[in-house]
C-alpha cells in the first residue's frame, strides 16, 4: 500500500518533482516518479483523521461544472513541529461524490465517474478494478515565500510526482494541510474519456483535461 506523506516540505507538488509547481492557471507541473522521502529519527508520527480529511474536486465542460469530494481512507506522516518530512495517503475511489447534482442526475455521475456501469468501466476511474489512488511525499520546498509540497500520484497504476502550494499550522497535538486550488491534467492518469486532446470530433461536446483540486487534510499525534 503506497503512502502520501511528506519529506521537507509537503505535498507541493501531486505532479512535480522541481522547484517550480505552479503556473499562472495553477496547473500543478508533473515529472516522472521520484524517490519517497525518509523522515529522521526525532520526527514525530502523525495518523490522518479520517472523518474530517477530504479532497475536493472540480471538473468542466462547455455545458457546465460539477462538483464533488473524494475521502481519505487512511494515511499518516512524519514531521519535526510542523515541517512534514515523509507520509503517505491512500484515497479512498470508491468514496468519489458528486456534489452539485441530487437524484438520479447525481447518482448516475457518480456511477459513470466510478466506472460502476456496465459496457463504461473504463471511462474514467474503473473502481472496481483501482479502489484506491495513493499519495507518497518525495519532499517539501519553499518559493517566494510559499510551502510546496512534492509527492508521488498513483492513479489506475500510473505515478506522476506533482507539486502543488499549501499551508501547514500545528494547533497542540494536531496538524492542519490545507493546499491552494491546483489544477492535474487527468489524461496523463490515463482518464481519457471526453478527451479534445485524446479524441478527434468531439465537437462542443468535451471535457476540460484540467481537474481543479484542494486538500484538506488533519492528522493527530499518535
Amino acid at each position: 500500500m503506497k503512502r502520501l506523506f511528506l519529506n521537507a516540505m509537503i505535498i507541493a507538488g501531486l505532479g512535480l518533482a522541481f522547484t517550480s509547481c505552479k503556473n499562472n492557471n495553477n496547473e500543478a507541473e508533473m515529472t516522472e516518479a521520484k524517490d519517497a522521502a525518509t523522515a529522521q529519527a526525532e520526527a514525530s508520527e502523525f495518523s490522518v483523521d479520517t472523518a474530517v480529511s477530504v479532497i475536493e474536486w472540480q471538473g468542466e465542460k462547455p455545458t457546465g461544472t460539477h462538483t464533488g469530494t473524494i475521502k481519505i481512507m487512511e494515511g499518516s506522516f512524519k514531521a519535526n513541529d510542523s515541517v512534514i518530512e515523509s507520509g503517505t495517503f491512500v484515497i479512498d475511489m470508491n468514496s468519489i461524490e458528486v456534489t452539485d447534482l441530487d437524484g438520479d442526475k447525481k447518482a448516475d455521475l457518480e456511477a459513470h465517474l466510478k466506472g460502476t456501469v456496465e459496457g463504461k468501466e473504463g471511462d474514467f476511474f474503473n473502481v472496481t478494478k483501482y479502489p484506491e489512488a495513493t499519495f507518497e511525499v518525495t519532499g517539501i520546498t519553499e518559493e517566494e515565500g510559499q510551502q510546496m509540497l512534492q509527492g508521488n500520484l498513483t492513479i489506475k497504476e500510473e505515478t506522476k510526482n506533482i507539486a502543488f502550494p499549501v499551508n501547514i499550522t500545528k494547533d497542540g497535538e494536531s496538524i492542519q494541510i490545507t493546499s491552494e486550488e491546483f489544477t492535474i491534467d487527468r489524461t496523463q492518469w490515463n482518464v481519457n474519456y471526453g478527451s479534445k486532446s485524446v479524441f478527434d470530433g468531439l465537437g462542443d461536446k468535451f471535457i476540460n483535461d484540467e481537474v481543479e483540486l484542494k486538500i484538506n487534510l488533519k492528522a493527530n499525534k499518535a
